[in-house]
């Protein structure tokens, strides 16, 4: 059986409880441990913590609206000892290795939220290839190292100065970067290390390099979240029905009058090719609004909607209604939304999507959130990017 471990104090000095402080929307602990259920090689996962409210935020992932994910998830008990400052990780996989039984161990840091479930079954199938006792995940630099003797002269390490080469043809050198490493239980036990006898390595992404320890770090790869769309776009649900909010989203959420005193609204060619494109792939679409005007209405309509919702109140519960209406599971479900009132159907719906003028309170919610402006193509733009991901 194999295991992941994930070991995760609360008394962090630098960033306090950073461990389930949000990163991108989630908590930080949230990405890594995705990543480990979602790995095909990993039977269970273990969060060891010596907090309550660790614990606590931990165990509510499995009622979150992406829950059946989370189904090897265990959160376990880390004693005093091995949850100090001082403490090494080792201290606490030993006294894991103590109480559970397992024949392989992946420890996967919690600190290193840009871990996919695709670095670890990478990591797992060189661990199985022949005469290898351990792997660790490391990731590409392209750097010229120079070191300085005891006078304070320097010389290169790893290039010669009066032959420097290209970066396209510089290998550059391998950095461990933190975020797994895989080892039997009988290796660990044995050498008391993460690591130990024939060691290969796994090259993750250049981005992977960062590992949360300060804000800075915090604030560098919560940027490279939202650039690369990590969040957002590895393992999407299987979209079955596609909802909508109108003003701001399907609209600039703008109002416009004529002289005579009709309200008139701009919505865009381009969503409504989108929301062709997602009925031709059998799937659910539909508008919910708080708004109650005719406007919204024509524009359902015309777009031969199977949903329209005007005067929405409280939109999780009529989201709720309208898949209970259809069978279908709210992490089936993508959301685009853009102010407040939103808020909530995003952080429950398995694909919550924003435009790019969205409130900050819905982006910082959001998986997804567009290049483009509300009314200036939203919906096709994540039409494109869901059916893009899925065929890639």
């Amino acid at each position: 059986m194999n295991v992941a471990f994930i070991p995760v104090r609360g008394g962090s000095k630098s960033i306090p409880l950073k461990n389930i402080k949000l990163l991108n929307g989630k908590p930080l602990v949230y990405w890594t441990i995705k990543a480990a259920c979602e790995c095909q090689y990993i039977d269970k996962v273990y969060v060891s913590t010596d907090s309550d409210d660790i614990k606590m935020v931990v165990e509510s992932f499995k009622q979150c609206s992406d829950g059946d994910c989370f189904r090897k998830l265990n959160v376990i008990g880390r004693s005093a000892l091995t949850a100090t400052d001082t403490a090494s990780t080792e201290s606490a996989m030993l006294e894991f290795a103590e109480s559970y039984d397992f024949d392989n161990i992946f420890l996967v840091q919690a600190t290193s939220p840009l871990l996919k479930a695709s670095d670890l079954c990478r990591g797992f199938e060189i661990f199985s290839s022949k005469n290898t006792d351990s792997v660790l995940s490391v990731v590409r630099q392209k750097r010229f190292c120079w070191s300085v003797d005891t006078l304070g002269f320097a010389s290169p390490i790893n290039y010669d100065v009066f032959n420097r080469p290209r970066r396209q043809d510089f290998q550059g050198y391998l950095v461990e970067n933190g975020a797994f490493y895989i080892s039997s239980k009988d290796a660990l036990i044995k050498s008391r290390n993460r690591v130990s006898g024939k060691i290969k390595t796994v090259e993750m992404n250049e981005d992977s390099y960062f590992e949360i320890d300060e804000l800075s770090d915090w604030i560098i790869v919560e940027s490279l979240m939202k650039k690369n769309r990590h969040s957002n776009l590895s393992n999407l649900p299987d979209i079955k029905l596609f909802l909508s909010d109108c003003d701001g989203c399907l609209t600039d959420g703008g109002m416009y009058y004529s002289e005579k005193g009709d309200e008139l609204k701009k919505f865009n060619t381009r969503d409504g090719m989108g929301f062709s494109i997602l009925k031709e792939r059998g799937i659910l679409t539909g508008i919910v609004t708080s708004e109650n005007v005719k406007l919204n209405e024509r524009r359902a309509d015309k777009l031969k909607l199977d949903v329209l919702k005007l005067g929405s109140k409280n939109k999780l519960h009529d989201v709720i209604d309208i898949c209970k209406k259809f069978n279908v599971s709210l992490n089936n479900v993508c959301y685009v939304g853009d102010d407040i009132n939103d808020v909530m159907v995003l952080k429950s719906v398995g694909f919550g999507c924003a435009p790019a003028d969205a409130m900050p309170e819905v982006k910082s919610v959001a998986k997804f959130i567009t290049k483009a402006k509300g009314g200036d193509g939203v919906i096709r733009e994540i039409v494109n990017t869901l059916f893009h991901d899925k065929e890639k």
